[in-house]
């Protein structure tokens, strides 16, 4: 037992010790760019999208299990595993085979414009109209300037965007100059907050990484 949990203690350190080399060259790689550093760094990211590759692989292949197994058990809106399964498969067939017959890649590059683009498009739709109904309810809930704003800003965008019957000839100043400063000023400037924020999330778990206090890959 003993033996054991030394065995175990050297895998942990041993794993929190590559991490670390590894993340720390790449880091140097980015703010020392000599040639052998810069090398180094590429064949690291190399292997990164490579291992990445793998593991989406195995994520897909386990999303088909998943519903094989539904399909078998014949379990409730099995039909719709079906469809996934056939879509996926096919999409799947014309993207290798479209860098070596042409006609798989018109048709892969139809099923992206014809139906993942509008499907894109609907839920961007719907997305708009439940956001304005939940500010709608949010003024019921909590009333404050900042509700008020939000409701407003997002029925601006709504009726200056889409083509409502005399809204355009009766407010062309609206759509001319308020919707293009709330949607590229105001909109971009909250954009990149979270952006930001996003990055200083990342850089904060990358560190706590390279420093072995989360350990993600198995380690406790």
């Amino acid at each position: 037992m003993k033996s054991k949990g030394l065995f175990s203690s050297i895998s942990r350190i041993s794993l929190v010790a590559i991490t670390s080399i590894f993340g720390v060259l790449v880091l140097l790689g980015y703010f020392f760019p000599t040639p052998a550093l810069t090398y180094l760094r590429i064949i690291l990211m190399n292997w990164a999208v490579i291992l990445t590759g793998v593991a989406v692989f195995i994520g897909v292949g386990n999303l088909l299990l998943v519903h094989s197994k539904k399909i078998q058990h014949k379990q409730k809106d099995s039909f719709y595993s079906i469809i996934m399964i056939v879509a996926l498969v096919i999409t799947f067939l014309l993207g290798l085979a479209g860098r070596y017959v042409p006609v798989s890649a018109t048709l892969y590059n139809g099923i992206f414009s014809y139906v993942q683009l509008p499907v894109e498009a609907s839920l961007m739709a719907i997305l708009v109209v439940t956001l304005t109904y939940a500010a709608i309810r949010l003024l019921r809930r909590k009333l404050n300037l900042l509700s008020i704003v939000f409701l407003l800003s997002a029925l601006l965008i709504l009726f200056t965007t889409v083509s409502v019957p005399l809204l355009g000839e009766a407010f062309p100043s609206i759509s001319a100059l308020l919707r293009p400063f709330i949607s590229q000023v105001l909109a971009t400037a909250g954009a990149r907050g979270i952006l930001l924020g996003v990055a200083l999330g990342i850089l904060a778990t990358g560190l706590r990484v390279l420093l072995g206090a989360d350990r993600p890959y198995g380690g406790k």
